[in-house]
């Protein structure tokens, strides 16, 4: 009975740690949403990357507030995710996502549609808190 007891409490472990990335996704669209790159960028480890299609790797945080401030100067970004898998690896994680984007242009005009696989991977860090480590976006 005692390895029954270990084995829940396992799983609920895995289950909190999952929920917990959940949330950055959920804080990360949000933030997006409101345009409040701020509160995206804490989401992230300082030595992100992400992999955009036919574009060299982004790497670092400034390097993605640059690219997402300008974005953001002329769009409202609203997303909707469908987390398809998360799995976690001790202080790493991987998560399969398919992502619908919405630009809205702020000057006016027709919304955008774009929507793509992703696969992110996370780092849990030091204090706990799930940061995105690496990104592959096939967003188009």
């Amino acid at each position: 009975m005692e390895e029954f007891g270990k084995f829940a409490l396992a799983a609920m472990n895995a289950n909190q740690e999952e929920q917990k990335i959940r949330d950055v996704i959920a804080a990360w669209l949000q933030a997006t949403k409101e345009g409040d790159l701020a509160k995206v960028l804490p989401l992230m480890a300082e030595d992100v990357v992400f992999l955009l299609p036919g574009q060299p790797p982004m790497r670092g945080r400034d390097a993605f507030s640059a690219a997402t401030g300008a974005a953001l100067k002329h769009f409202r970004i609203e997303g909707t995710p469908d987390i398809k898998e998360i799995r976690i690896m001790g202080d790493y994680a991987y998560c399969l996502n398919y992502l619908s984007l919405t630009l809205t242009p702020l000057q006016g005009g027709a919304p955008q549609k774009r929507a793509g696989n992703i696969m992110s991977l996370f780092r849990k860090e030091p204090d706990g808190r799930w940061v995105l480590f690496r990104d592959a976006n096939f967003v188009a």
